[in-house]
């Protein structure tokens, strides 16, 4: 596997130097400051590629190209900017770059109640409760109709919840939740939030689900011809939020849009947080049935419960076999080194606690220092050791 870190350009807190320290030898990043629908040039693709190459590293993966939200609903200058989608790919392959994340989530990219919760060991993780987010809708968006989107029982503990906040608590949970919204260092109303998710009342699962099948029909082919690996990534949380479809989110949604194009540009993110905050995923068995798609891999690790709530976990202490989901993908690796093309897995620690001395420094939500490095560790030892082990069974079966 191709050990990479997710790097958010000359503005991150993390240094290029630094993250050649943690062991990562690739780079994932993305042209943030090029608006979503505009074409990336190869003048600003290579003026990241060189400073990335100077100190000493690959760029390996774009995460993202964003699809433009026009796409996803099929509205105003779409075509547009589905041409400009394929440009960029073109754009991107003759810079040397050939994976590209992307999404298809309508409004939001994720979704989280808590940035800064207190772990058991005193470190901060990332967490999700659904009465929280339920308070926030039914109480301080007032979203008409949410009330149907929840049961009795939530409904109960998110009035409850909400009446122990004070304003200042309030309005932290206001900008935790838009945290998720592209762009959301700009300044969002609750007025402006509603406006965007209205923009996609009359767009249900199928229509949602029929725009992305419009646009894979049209850049998949584009992308095989320059040799660049789609990865969509799935669903965070793997479920409907504030009454917006999710059609990412289970692994026969992904089997199903692998096979919209069949190609081995249309594949998949195998995130492991994403899909594992839904108690119903099994995430190995998706890891060995679509490891041909998975064209890129997001490793952290969950503890969830059945109602929707999720923390964000170490990497081998969540709900998540992470040694069955590596053993998985070492073995397509050698599968696809025996017998096809040979292309390595991109692979990257996501989202780690806040620990040691990156407590009380801003970075951007679930991006530490220390955290990520020692999920990157683990990554590393643990496909060392699998790829031992099964280097022994062989020997043996010999």
């Amino acid at each position: 596997m191709i050990h990479t870190w997710r790097w958010f350009g000359p503005n991150d807190r993390i240094t290029l130097q630094q993250i050649r320290q943690t062991g990562a030898t690739g780079i994932v990043t993305a042209l943030h400051h090029i608006p979503n629908g505009e074409v990336w040039t190869i003048d600003e693709i290579m003026k990241r590629k060189t400073v990335i190459e100077e100190a000493g590293l690959t760029w390996e993966v774009i995460e993202s190209i964003p699809v433009h939200e026009d796409i996803k609903k099929q509205t105003g200058n779409y075509l547009q900017y589905i041409e400009n989608f394929k440009t960029s790919l073109k754009n991107v392959s003759k810079c040397g770059i050939y994976t590209v994340c992307y999404n298809f989530m309508p409004v939001l990219d994720w979704s989280r109640t808590d940035l800064n919760y207190t772990f058991q060991d005193g470190s901060k993780a990332l967490k999700f409760e659904i009465k929280a987010l339920a308070a926030f809708d039914l109480f301080l968006l007032k979203r008409p109709n949410s009330e149907k989107d929840y049961s009795d029982k939530i409904k109960a503990d998110a009035k409850a919840y909400f009446s122990t906040l004070n304003d200042e608590e309030k309005q932290k949970l206001v900008e935790t939740i838009i945290k998720g919204l592209p762009g959301s260092e700009e300044s969002y109303t609750l007025e402006a939030f509603q406006a965007v998710l209205d923009s996609y009342k009359n767009i249900d699962a199928a229509k949602l689900k029929q725009n992305l099948n419009h646009f894979l029909k049209e850049v998949i082919p584009i992308a095989e011809s320059v040799c660049v690996r789609m990865a969509i990534h799935p669903d965070d949380p793997p479920f409907s939020l504030l009454g917006l479809p999710r059609i990412v989110s289970t692994i026969d949604d992904a089997k199903e849009l692998v096979n919209v194009v069949d190609s081995p540009s249309n594949g998949i993110t195998l995130c492991t947080g994403s899909f594992g905050a839904g108690h119903f995923n099994d995430i190995p068995k998706i890891a060995r049935e679509l490891g041909y798609r998975i064209n890129f891999a997001h490793l952290r690790n969950v503890t969830r419960d059945v109602e929707g709530n999720f923390c964000e976990d170490y990497f081998f202490d969540g709900d998540v076999d992470m040694f069955e989901v590596v053993k998985a993908l070492v073995k397509e690796e050698l599968k696809r080194t025996k017998e096809s093309d040979g292309v390595l897995i991109p692979v990257r620690p996501d989202h780690g606690n806040l620990m040691f001395d990156d407590i009380g420094k801003k970075f951007n939500s679930g991006y530490s220092l220390y955290g990520r490095m020692k999920g990157l560790a683990e990554i590393r030892g643990l496909e060392i050791g699998i790829r031992r082990s099964l280097e022994n069974e062989s020997m043996g079966s010999d």
